[in-house]
This record gives C-alpha cells, sequence and structure tokens, in this order.
C-alpha cells in the first residue's frame, strides 16, 4: 500500500504565487514537472518503502557484497528507466537546468516517499558533479562514466575512534610511482557503501596523504580526497576491470533507515592494494569535501520536512475519520461521538504540525532560492552565498528536530493505533531519528551557525535577514490584518539579537575567562532553534500575507480552505511560538558559570 501523501498544493503556492519571477510559462512547467515526479514518488517510488524496511539488504561476509530488496531494486530501475537520472544534474551536465528550488522540491517529492531509495539514487549525480567541479580533465571523464552508466558514490569520511573530529582521521594514502595512491583504513557509517544497484561505485575518501615530497601536516589541514572506485575501470570507456582493494566488512544493524544499506569499509586490508587517486592538490580535502557536505546536509533537512509533512497529512486525515468522545461544547446530540479533530488538544497537536512541515518547507525554499543567486553575477553574489551557507545549519538542525518531535506528536493523534505498524508513523520515527545524527550532530551544527556563520561573519548574513524581517514586521497594510502577528514578530527579532549579542559578548571575553566559552557552548542549540523558529514564523507570516491578498480577490471554493489555513497557521504560531523566544533569552541570561565548573561526576 502506498505510505506518501504529497503536499503539491503547497510546494506549488511557494513556487508559483510566492515567487516574484515566475512567468505563465514557467509556472506551467513547474506544475507539470512536480505533477510529474509525484506521480512517480507516489507510485513505484514508495512502493518499496514498507519491504525495504521488513526485510533489509543481506550482507555476505565471505563475498564482502550486499544484496538489496527486490523490491527496492524494482523500485530503483523504475527511476532510472524512466529516464529520472539526469534530474539532479546541472545543465552542463545534462541536467534539465533546473532552478535549485524546483530541484529541491522534486527531491521532497522523491526522498519523502522512500528516503533509502533516494539516498542511493542521488549520490551518484552529486559524485559525478562534485568530480567534474574539482577534478582534472581525466576525472572529468570519470564523471561522463558515473552519469552515462549510472554508477553511485560514497562520501566515506567517518572512522570509529574519529567520530565527528574529522582531524583525527588516520586513514593513510601513500603516493606510487605512477601517480596512483594505495590506501589503508577502516571508514565508518558509510551510506550505501556496497550494494548490487550500480556495476561500480566510487568512493570519495577523506585521507592523510604520504610518500616522497608530501608533506605532513597535522589535523583536519593534512587531509586529501581520493576517489577509489570499487571496480577499476577503463578511462576512456569506463568498461569495468579487475576488483579494487575495498571491502565491506560489516553492514550496520540500525534502529531505522533499513532499506539503506550504512557499511564499514576496509581499504587495502583485504590482500589487494585500494588504489585511489588524488583529487585535485594535496591538503585541500576540508575545503573539497565541504562541497559534498553541504549538499547532504541540505538532503538530511529536505528528508526530515517531507517525513514531517507526509505524517502531517496522514494525521490530520486519520483526525477527520476517527469518531471517539464528546465534544467540550457540544454542537451535536448529548454523548454523539465527534471526529477527534473537533477535540482542542488534537487541533493544537495539528496545527502545530502544520506549522513546522510548512514553515520548515517555505525555509529549505529560502535557501534554495540563495543557492540561484549566489550563483549569478553582480555585487550581491557574495553576500547570497553568506546566507546561504547561514541557512544550511539551520535547515539541516531545526528540520531534524523539529520533524522527529512533530511526528511524535502526529502519532499522538493516532494514539495506540500509531504504535501499531498497521500505520508508517513508527517507522517515520525510526526512520527521521537519524537526521540529527547525519553529517554532524545538531551541536555540530550549533556550533557552526555560531562561531562560522555568525561570529566569522561579523553577524551580516544574520543582519541582512533580520533587516528584512523587522522591515516587514513595520509594514503597514492599512488594514490592521496581522497587526499584533507583526508585533510579535519584531519582539521575536529583538530577542534574537539580544541572544546573539550576549553570545558574542561571552565569547570574544573568554581570553579574561576561559569558562565564559563554555557557556557559549551551552547555549548555541538553544540559539539555532530560536533562528529556526524565527525564520519559520516569519515566512508564515509572509504567506499569509499572499493568502489574504487572494482571499480578498474571491479565490474559486477549492483554493479557499487552503489559503484560510495560510492565514490560521501564521497566526497560531506567532501567537503561540514566537512569545517562547523571550523565555529563551532569559535563561540564556541567567545561566551562571556553575555548569562549567561542575565535577562531572556530579552528573
Amino acid at each position: 500500500m502506498n505510505h506518501f501523501r504529497s503536499n503539491l498544493r503547497d510546494l506549488e503556492f511557494n513556487l508559483v504565487e510566492m515567487s516574484e519571477n515566475a512567468d505563465d510559462l514557467d509556472r506551467d512547467t513547474i506544475r507539470r514537472l512536480l505533477h510529474e515526479v509525484d506521480t512517480l514518488a507516489t507510485g513505484p517510488v514508495a512502493e518499496s518503502f514498507r519491504e525495504a524496511d521488513r526485510q533489509p539488504p543481506d550482507f555476505d561476509a565471505e563475498t564482502h557484497t550486499v544484496r538489496v530488496p527486490a523490491a527496492l531494486a524494482a523500485s530503483y530501475r523504475a527511476l532510472l528507466d524512466g529516464g529520472w537520472g539526469n534530474l539532479l544534474l546541472p545543465d552542463h551536465l545534462d541536467g534539465p537546468g533546473l532552478p535549485s528550488t524546483v530541484r529541491w522540491a522534486a527531491v521532497e517529492l522523491l526522498v519523502g516517499a522512500n528516503p533509502a531509495l533516494y539516498l542511493y539514487f542521488s549520490t551518484g549525480p552529486n559524485g559525478a558533479a562534485f568530480l567534474h567541479r574539482l577534478g582534472d580533465d581525466e576525472q572529468r571523464r570519470w564523471a561522463r562514466h558515473v552519469i552515462d552508466r549510472h554508477w553511485t558514490a560514497t562520501m566515506a569520511i567517518t572512522e570509529a575512534d574519529a567520530g565527528s573530529d574529522v582531524g583525527a582521521i588516520r586513514t593513510r594514502a601513500v603516493r606510487q610511482e605512477d601517480g596512483s595512491w594505495h590506501l589503508s583504513g577502516v571508514k565508518r557509517f558509510i551510506t550505501g557503501g556496497e550494494h548490487d544497484l550500480s556495476e561500480n561505485i566510487l568512493h570519495i575518501v577523506l585521507a592523510r596523504p604520504e610518500g616522497p615530497g608530501v608533506a605532513s601536516r597535522p589535523g583536519s589541514k593534512g587531509l586529501s580526497v581520493f576517489v577509489v572506485p570499487k571496480f577499476r575501470f577503463d578511462s576512456r570507456s569506463g568498461d569495468i576491470g579487475a576488483r579494487n582493494g575495498v571491502f565491506a566488512t560489516r553492514l550496520e544493524d540500525k534502529l531505522g533507515l533499513r532499506g539503506s544499506a550504512t557499511c564499514e569499509l576496509a581499504f587495502g586490508q583485504h590482500g589487494v592494494p585500494a588504489e585511489g587517486w588524488l583529487l585535485g592538490d594535496e591538503h585541500d580535502g576540508i575545503a573539497q569535501m565541504f562541497h559534498i557536505i553541504s549538499w547532504a546536509r541540505m538532503t538530511v533537512g529536505v528528508k526530515a520536512i517531507s517525513t514531517l509533512s507526509t505524517g502531517y497529512l496522514q494525521a490530520l486525515g486519520y483526525a477527520r475519520d476517527r469518531r471517539q468522545g464528546a465534544a467540550l461544547a457540544p454542537t451535536t446530540p448529548a454523548g454523539a461521538p465527534v471526529p477527534i479533530v473537533e477535540h482542542p488538544d488534537v487541533r493544537r497537536l495539528l496545527l502545530t504540525q502544520k506549522a513546522y512541515a510548512e514553515g520548515l518547507r517555505a525555509l529549505y525554499l529560502l535557501a534554495a532560492d540563495f543557492e540561484d543567486r549566489m550563483a549569478g553575477p553582480g555585487p550581491d553574489a557574495d553576500l547570497c552565498r553568506r546566507i546561504h551557507e547561514l541557512l544550511l545549519p539551520v535547515v539541516k538542525g531545526v528540520s531534524a528536530e523539529r520533524a522527529h518531535e512533530q511526528l511524535s506528536q502526529a502519532l499522538q493523534v493516532f494514539g495506540g493505533s500509531g504504535y501499531l505498524t498497521d500505520h508508517p508513523l513508527e517507522q517515520y520515527l525510526r526512520d527521521s531519528r537519524v537526521d540529527s545524527l547525519y553529517e554532524g550532530t545538531t551541536g555540530i551544527q550549533s556550533m557552526d551557525l555560531f562561531f562560522r556563520k555568525i561570529l566569522r561573519d561579523n553577524c551580516q548574513a544574520l543582519q541582512h535577514l533580520l533587516t528584512e524581517m523587522t522591515r516587514f514586521a513595520a509594514t503597514d497594510r492599512g488594514d490592521g490584518r496581522l497587526k499584533e502577528e507583526r508585533e510579535l514578530l519584531r519582539t521575536a527579532v529583538s530577542d534574537v539579537e539580544d541572544m546573539v549579542g550576549t553570545m558574542a559578548g561571552l565569547a570574544l571575553s573568554a581570553r579574561e575567562d576561559p569558562t565564559r566559552l563554555h557557556l557559549v557552548g551551552h547555549h548555541t542549540v538553544r540559539l539555532l532553534m530560536s533562528i529556526g523558529d524565527l525564520l519559520v514564523g516569519w515566512l508564515l507570516l509572509r504567506q499569509a500575507e499572499v493568502a489574504s491578498a487572494a482571499l480578498d480577490a474571491g479565490p474559486v471554493a477549492p483554493d479557499r480552505p487552503f489559503y484560510t489555513g495560510k492565514v490560521a497557521v501564521a497566526s497560531y504560531f506567532a501567537r503561540s511560538v514566537l512569545p517562547e523566544l523571550s523565555s529563551r533569552r532569559r535563561i540564556l541570561t541567567l545561566t551562571d558559570s556553575a555548569l562549567p565548573r561542575l565535577d562531572s561526576a556530579a552528573l
């Protein structure tokens, strides 16, 4: 049974009605593309969602191979046979040349329908784009093989002892006389590290270069990127050759996302050298990898949002159908059961889910819009790049946390039925738990946001957004509509400004008292979540303004509930969530040095 419920109407609202640049032809093209991708997502892509979880990939320890479930393989073939393999590619690599906003909207549909399948499917195109951008002429030819032969790729960074500390990576790469490198080491938690969906897998590996003429550098500055194929191949034709020395040695048994083969990979440890080739220059590894990491973080954020959206829509459908209990203020015969959507607490749960599902969708599309704008000419391109970089940890970190939190509330709507495998909510919860861990935990995202994207930037990118919010909040539409909500937004902006100012002051005075830096670290997640809530509140109110204008114009009957819902959810969020930022600001000012000074034995 198909589990996935998309929200095409909201995607079209964001891409068409909220856009100032789309002409009529673009709007028709966007709608047609989204409907085609939705048909694919709700059909063959979603079909293997449940089976791939119940019958996950199988690992053969003797041959070091992984076989994926037949249903998932069939869904994968449907994607390729339908000609969708180039959907994610840029136009110079035979992609459709979609704006980032439309491309990421298509991703939402596919990754929400079957996240495990999407992780296999998307690695090849993105690996090819990575090789083409940073590689030499020969490696650009390899990128063509990845595209034409539908190879997949991995991002091999994590090691068991290093974890999130990339500077502690120990995998070595020794230069050979023929210009290749032999790698040795073990990588862990490698998504799609081994499978039978494609004839070859290109492992993009972070390792320490060694050998004659190679300078040794400590920590993360001493790392380089190497391309290590599962099978050697002819560089010109792409024809597959002998097995290379990278082997899966373990398949992780996981809480969720079980259809995705998460592997331990051993390089050069089973009698076959792991031959690889340096990408770009030595010791550029971290800067190079962030091209992929940025894509991966955006992907995780969109995955979280899409899963929340379908979970909310299923909870809403259940609440409308399920009759239980009498209404608190009866409008029906005494004691008659009503649909549970009429109960105030259920309605509260649903409105909060709706707010985050639609607000976070608008957030990732805002980030995608800046991704487009930073690639354009003009003096604003650099500012757009910095705003895009600022938004990435928010899209990833806040979406991951809020999605899992609100999916738990969606399960509450189902009651005991949601705890059963009869409904997909329990799988959504398991699959979404990893989102706050993937590509850096929420704590890492929060430190990246504050120290790199705010402090190092002298708050310029954030201040640009805060100024836009303040300007919006001060706009007088003349009809008094949403006036109180705009004032609540203005207060929330001030709360965030105060939080950033307090934390920046602590960070800058840490030389006098190092414990102040611990206080900053204590609050970075609180700041991350507050900035996320502020952005959601602002974006929902922007949407409410457009929806209000549509209501004034007298929309056709089917659209009236949609626009009414836009106004209602923006008002609800402004009144119910934005005031919490004042409390968070107060909490920040009350925290003293007792926590960093506390003996760990007392924890």
